[in-house]
């Protein structure tokens, strides 16, 4: 008897989901990088999307009808996206069989899908699928086509590839454009997505274990080197996404460590490369950046302080380009202010050209923004505890006194109030020299005229306690014999 039906088949694909910005997966789906983890739930309105995605691409390639109709079971792994492994029901909408016959039929395999990101588009790969009538024997099974060929990149196997397509970059003058402009391409794509594992998709967070793979295989090599050396000739965009990825694998913790550091002190010369990048117009933002981030390890601050590097500062601080020069203000900024010991002993053992330089070419300058820059970051310095005994010597030079008083003098609110936080730690010391004494003496009324007035534009108790007291060691001096 032949009978027509609407049978329900378990269907077995093998499909890879990709886009170019990249899917993290939340928690729910319990991944761990690397393992098989039973989904949770195969009814999420996320899976049945990709089972339907999966049972339409089959009709595209195979000529079907299929229909979807359930997913009995799935799985899910981590690797640089999420990988899927599926079992689903679908339904021929006019299939005729021939009822009877057949053994018991084998267990069908699950589809194996990686989603990167939406929207989805598929690409062509290599996998055997096949799928069988639930109601009949192994004998009425039907084999699909393989869709595809690659699969899914690991964090390791995109720092590989990364590698490779630099070196290719940084040792290649390919004459043919068409292969210069594929690897470029390809080379691009790489950065982009190691960019998206340590920053995660806007959606959600990355993963720990997939950062911590990444970060080893970047350092195991010279992939950061490599990236240095051949930023010029990254295009803008990757140039930023390049930028982000040297930031980002500096505060990367693996084993609680941070193995950036570790890479830096044995290729400290890329330091050098980094600070010379401020003559480059086009590479000194890309370099700026990605120096900072180095220099939030304390030894390799300490190289960039005691280097004949440093020295430069204070003319990239004065360069034309303003983007630029507010960029090397920040390094500088850095420098001096965020490892608190070593910075105290960069100033004690090289006061004298430092200071000389600083108010010279900064506290002096002609430019309004650095003369207020310099002043603001001077205050910083000097009332750090750390830098007591260079306070100290500082507030004893009458030469310095005279810079600070015709900046309290400054027409720029900003800059005098600035100067004033400097200004009162002459006015505080106990120990003043002489001809420290004599000056302020000598300027008592002026000195007293302006405090009268002298306020901040929003109230400030702290600001006017200080003035209080600056007013009043100003009025109690007596003037001092040299000795």
């Amino acid at each position: 008897m032949t009978i027509k039906l609407f049978s329900v088949f378990s269907l077995t694909l093998s499909i890879i989901l990709i886009s170019s910005i990249f899917f993290h997966f939340s928690a729910a789906l319990g991944g761990v990088a690397g393992g098989w983890t039973p989904l949770n739930d195969v009814n999420s309105p996320d899976v049945v999307a990709i089972g339907q995605f999966a049972v339409n691409e089959h009709n595209k390639e195979a000529g079907t009808k299929l229909q979807f109709q359930s997913i009995t079971k799935g799985e899910s792994q981590v690797v640089a996206g999420i990988n899927y492994r599926l079992v689903i029901n679908a339904k021929d909408g006019g299939y005729v069989r021939q009822k009877g016959g057949g053994g018991k039929g084998s267990e069908p395999q699950p589809i194996v899908v990686q989603r990167l990101s939406s929207p989805i588009q598929a690409v062509t790969a290599a996998a055997a699928s096949s799928f069988r009538e639930n109601s009949f024997g192994a004998g009425d099974s039907t084999k699909m086509k393989g869709l595809f060929k690659s699969k899914p990149k690991t964090p390791v196997d995109l720092v590989r590839q990364t590698r490779e397509l630099l070196m290719y970059v940084e040792r290649v003058n390919d004459t043919r454009e068409g292969k210069r402009e594929e690897k470029m391409m390809e080379l691009s794509k790489s950065i982009r997505e190691l960019k998206i594992i340590l920053y995660g998709n806007g959606e959600s967070e990355p993963l720990a274990e997939a950062c911590a793979q990444l970060t080893l295989e970047f350092f195991k090599e010279n992939t950061l080197r490599l990236i240095i050396n051949c930023l010029p000739n990254l295009n803008l965009e990757t140039r930023k996404d390049a930028t982000q990825v040297v930031a980002n694998l500096q505060r990367q913790q693996v084993q609680s460590r941070l193995i950036a550091c570790d890479y830096l002190e044995a290729n400290i010369d890329l330091m050098d490369k980094l600070i010379l990048g401020y003559e480059n117009t086009e590479m000194a933002l890309h370099y700026g950046a990605m120096l900072r981030e180095c220099i939030r390890h304390q030894s390799v601050a300490r190289y960039v302080l005691e280097s004949e590097h440093m020295k430069k500062f204070f003319d990239y601080i004065q360069l034309p380009n303003f983007d630029i020069a507010a960029d090397a203000a920040a390094t500088f900024k850095e420098l001096l202010t965020r490892h608190k010991s070593t910075v105290a002993e960069f100033l004690s053992k090289n006061y004298d050209w430092f200071f000389t330089e600083y108010n010279s070419k900064l506290l002096e300058s002609s430019n309004y923004i650095t003369r207020r820059q310099a002043v603001k970051l001077l205050a910083d310095m000097l009332l750090d505890r750390s830098n007591s005994a260079v306070m100290t010597r500082y507030v004893s030079s009458r030469d310095n006194l005279r810079i600070l008083m015709n900046l309290l003098r400054e027409s720029s609110k900003s800059i005098q109030i600035e100067a004033f936080h400097v200004f009162k730690l002459f006015a505080a010391n106990h120990n003043k020299p002489p001809d420290i004494v004599s000056i302020l003496v000598a300027n008592r009324s002026k000195l007293l005229r302006l405090f009268a007035d002298f306020k901040t534009e929003k109230e400030d108790e702290q600001f006017e306690a200080d003035k209080a007291q600056v007013v009043k060691e100003i009025a109690a001096l007596e003037p001092k014999e040299n000795k």
